[in-house]
């Protein structure tokens, strides 16, 4: 329910603030008042496009705040805390501004929020109903989902099961037709996987292989001079020719005897022998080492290198197609065989997937089958029902019908095609409310509608915006008592020109103009006793100080009175 709504800027509006609170609250003023700015300012609350031609002139950016009483652990306060907002004991603060140039903001919880939150919570607080809403009364969808409200909780629910059935069965059947239409590409896609395992599982590469490949092949391919080097080492360290002593072991073995000859004559030579020793050792290790190092090289070493040159080609060739390394080529046998699985996988898929696909379609014939039954029930009541209110409505000879059709094919909703029809006079033809009926006669189903459903299907608040176009009179006080009715429910906020409608209002606001000649300002008054009168005698007779005027507004407000406590 709306506390109450503050206005700043906005059209011809300056500031203004407009107790509603709960029952039915009328809204009048005199024409330019700025009574269609209070239902811009409500639209802007509930998340509706904003314009900034709306902005009052001279002002920079326009304001609209509302505050709504709301249960703390229902839907809405789940939203509000998922936006990042917060309630104050059930009190829930929505905001919007609007700025010159464009700019848009929205505040909901005292927290700024994007402005399609505003129109989830809109959604669940508020049903506004104008000249559009007569316009989309019009709609096979509105008219379907009008019906289905009124349908209650079963059909809700049966609706829901539908839903999740059609929409798994939409699924399963896209993935379907995906795996068929491409069956021969994923057969080929698997058929090249298989030979690119085959190749790269014989050829068996191994991690760092290459490395170690190119390392022999650098050292078979310089094999001879690692020969001849190494044995020219060996030599000049080792000789084993018959000159003795032209080596390198022979000559520091001469010089140590050279030494050892001397050195009792002299304690410093000692350690300079010991050396001699020591590299004299060196050395034979070193030429042990190289007579190993020629023994190790291979005789065939062509042979060898023929079998290395051979393997890194296929390496190479496995890093061409699978590469750009060695190691993606060994990845790719991992990901390319997980893939050959899913593929090789396809036609299981497909099996099983045509078994569930079957299954869905047969779930959803048979709760679309079960939502057509709800709804002719429903609609066959509905319409009984809306018939009886259009009568008291002016529209005594009026028959409202609904149909229920089969579609030719499912949907989202169900398979069937629900058409509002009016018979506005008994021997007319039965048209769609979208052909022939006249915005009078809209306005009244449409309230006929609300009323009626609103006993199965409670809504937090209605707001109503020339409900009453085309209407006067007798029927004008008809609509007032199924505004008053409908406020036992629900919080009605009705904007109105006709004081056989304000005259059921349990709160009744008006919206007054003042003009300098430059800018023109708007105010709301909360109207009580004498003042409430006069507004009504000037809704009547356009004279607020008529005494047979004041004294017909009097009346008018008894007779309402009297009426809404019958």
């Amino acid at each position: 329910m709306i506390e109450e709504i503050s206005i700043r800027d906005l059209g011809v509006i300056g500031e203004a603030r407009l107790p509603l609170g709960p029952g039915f609250t009328a809204l009048t003023g005199e024409t330019g008042a700025g009574k269609t700015m209070v239902v811009t300012a409500l639209g802007l609350l509930l998340g509706e496009r904003a314009d900034s031609a709306a902005i009052r002139a001279g002002s920079t950016q326009a304001f609209v705040e509302g505050r709504w009483i709301v249960p703390e652990d229902g839907a809405v306060a789940d939203r509000v805390r998922d936006a990042g907002g917060e309630l104050d004991t059930g009190e829930l603060i929505l905001g919007r501004s609007v700025s010159a140039e464009g700019r848009s903001r929205a505040f909901v919880g005292g927290r700024s929020a994007p402005v399609g939150v505003l129109n989830e919570i809109g959604e669940q607080l508020v049903v506004v109903h104008g000249q559009s809403d007569q316009i989309r009364l019009r709609s096979a969808t509105a008219q379907r989902e009008a019906l289905d409200r009124f349908g209650g909780q079963q059909l809700a629910d049966v609706l829901a099961r539908y839903g999740t059935a059609f929409s798994r069965w939409q699924a399963n059947r896209g993935e379907l037709d995906v795996l068929i239409a491409e069956r021969d590409r994923r057969a080929s896609e698997a058929e090249e996987l298989r030979l690119a395992i085959e190749e790269i599982e014989e050829i068996a590469p191994q991690r760092g292989e290459d490395d170690d490949l190119a390392e022999r092949a650098d050292r078979l391919t310089n094999l001879e001079d690692l020969r001849f080097a190494a044995a020219a080492a060996h030599e000049l360290i080792s000789s084993e020719s018959p000159d003795d002593g032209q080596d390198a072991l022979g000559l520091i073995a001469a010089a140590r005897r050279q030494l050892d000859r001397v050195s009792a004559h002299d304690a410093a030579l000692a350690p300079i022998a010991e050396a001699i020793a020591a590299a004299s050792f060196g050395l034979s290790e070193a030429a042990t080492q190289l007579a190993g190092y020629l023994g190790s090289l291979d005789s065939d070493g062509a042979r060898e290198l023929e079998i290395v040159q051979e393997r890194r080609a296929h390496l190479s060739a496995l890093v061409r197609k699978y590469g750009p390394t060695l190691d993606d080529a060994i990845d790719f046998l991992d990901t390319g065989s997980a893939r050959l699985l899913e593929l090789d996988n396809d036609s299981t898929r497909i099996e099983s997937l045509q078994v569930q696909v079957e299954t869905d379609q047969a779930e959803v014939v048979s709760l679309a089958t079960e939502l057509t039954a709800l709804r002719a029930a429903a609609a066959e009541e509905l319409g009984r029902r809306v018939t009886e209110e259009l009568a008291a409505l002016a529209m005594a000879n009026a028959t409202f019908t609904i149909t229920v059709e089969d579609r030719p094919e499912y949907s989202t909703s169900g398979k069937d095609q629900v058409s509002f029809l009016l018979q506005p006079h008994s021997g007319a033809e039965p048209r769609p409310l979208g052909r022939g009926a006249s915005g009078g006669e809209l306005s009244r189903v449409m309230l006929a509608i609300e009323v009626v459903v609103a006993d199965t299907d409670p809504v937090p608040t209605f707001i109503f915006d020339e409900v009453d176009a085309g209407v006067g009179g007798a029927s004008a006080i008809e609509v007032g008592k199924r505004l008053a009715r409908l406020s036992r429910s629900a919080q009605v906020i009705v904007v109105t020109h006709l004081a056989q409608v304000a005259a059921f209002a349990t709160n009744h606001l008006r919206v007054t103009k003042d003009s300098d000649g430059a800018v023109t300002a708007s105010s709301v008054e909360q109207l009580v006793g004498d003042a409430r009168v006069a507004e009504m005698a000037r809704l009547l007779s356009g004279l607020p100080d008529s005494e047979s005027g004041l004294a017909h507004a009097r009346e008018l407000i008894d007779l309402a009175r009297a009426q809404s406590a019958g």
